[in-house]
């Protein structure tokens, strides 16, 4: 079993026009609520690949309830706590003729020291019954900092996989509990740790340090750019295939998503990595949020080039060789 954990999940309502005029009244729009949040979309993305997950999260008020309906109409295995506030809301607006995505974030909910609490029992308890754990998302507020960091702290009590990749004040003690693996985009690392990214060897260094975390694979990726990885001390530069971009939302999910799916089947590095860029990159020549197939990735598997730099390492590599 793969727990996902969201900390600040969303409720989308999305307004579809075959053509906006901006400026002007718009009628006519196909109309869907959707449940976003990052670990959800992990989730929604192991289901495309047929792997069974189960997403937890917090949700409240009667968009919550909308959120949970959301979830349940979609197949996603959901256990949740309950808070006082509102689940968070977004109004995302398509224009398929411009290939323009709008998205208008609402406000975060505050969550009570209590409902932390309970969270964090919940989590616990879930963490021991599952394979592979991934916190993925933002905290909506400073009371949930501390779930992260003590979830994967759980995980390596209990010696299970954890995925961390999320951003914010609470990502510097994430990585100092040693997560097994860790995803980031570079905005994300140098907005939240203030560090600068710009060259390869401002990469490399990351990755070193986090190697000394005792974090087992790490993955610093650059939207359609060429990204780079590490597999315990070992480093690699992977290009990206090209696609025309429609909308990225969510493909840092998918590729989150993929990279899980490999250490659930044993994959090599290599494997792995080509099947989460292919899955990050479909999603990104989509509307639809991390609803891949592995057939629609496959066709993109072979365009993935991934170079070995500084030093070497047998080719095949298994992701618990070593």
């Amino acid at each position: 079993m793969i727990l996902t954990v969201t900390l600040n999940p969303l409720l989308e309502f999305r307004l579809t026009y075959k053509k906006i005029n901006y400026g002007y009244s718009n009628r006519d729009a196909f109309e869907e609520i959707k449940a976003g949040g990052k670990g959800i979309n992990v989730s929604r993305q192991l289901n495309c690949l047929n792997t069974k997950n189960l997403a937890f999260t917090f949700i409240g008020g009667n968009k919550g309830k909308m959120f949970k309906e959301a979830v349940l109409k979609e197949n996603l295995n959901l256990v949740s706590v309950r808070t006082n506030n509102e689940t968070r809301s977004a109004s995302v607006i398509i224009d398929q003729s411009g290939k323009n995505v709008t998205t208008y974030f609402g406000t975060n909910p505050a969550i009570s020291i209590g409902e932390v609490e309970e969270f964090k029992t919940k989590l616990e308890k879930m963490i021991q019954n599952c394979e592979i754990v991934v916190f993925s998302g933002s905290s909506p507020c400073k009371e949930t900092d501390n779930i992260f960091p003590f979830g994967i702290n759980t995980a390596n009590k209990y010696d299970k996989i954890s995925l961390c990749d999320t951003y914010g004040e609470h990502l510097k003690a994430c990585l100092e509990n040693s997560p097994t693996i860790v995803h980031n985009n570079i905005a994300e690392i140098e907005g939240s740790l203030n560090i600068s990214l710009n060259s390869e060897e401002e990469k490399i260094q990351f990755l070193n340090y986090l190697y000394k975390k005792n974090v087992k694979q790490s993955f610093i990726t650059d939207g359609s750019n060429p990204f780079y990885a590490s597999n315990f001390d070992f480093h690699f530069k992977i290009e990206v295939p090209k696609v025309n971009t429609l909308d990225p939302t969510g493909s840092g999910d998918s590729f989150a998503a993929g990279i899980i799916y490999g250490w659930h089947n044993d994959f090599s590095f290599e494997e792995s990595v080509s099947l989460a860029t292919a899955l990050g990159t479909v999603n990104a020549s989509s509307f639809d949020v991390c609803s891949v197939t592995f057939e629609e990735a496959e066709s993109f598997r072979k365009d993935v080039k991934i170079f070995q730099i500084g030093k070497k390492i047998l080719p095949k590599t298994s992701l618990l060789e070593k």
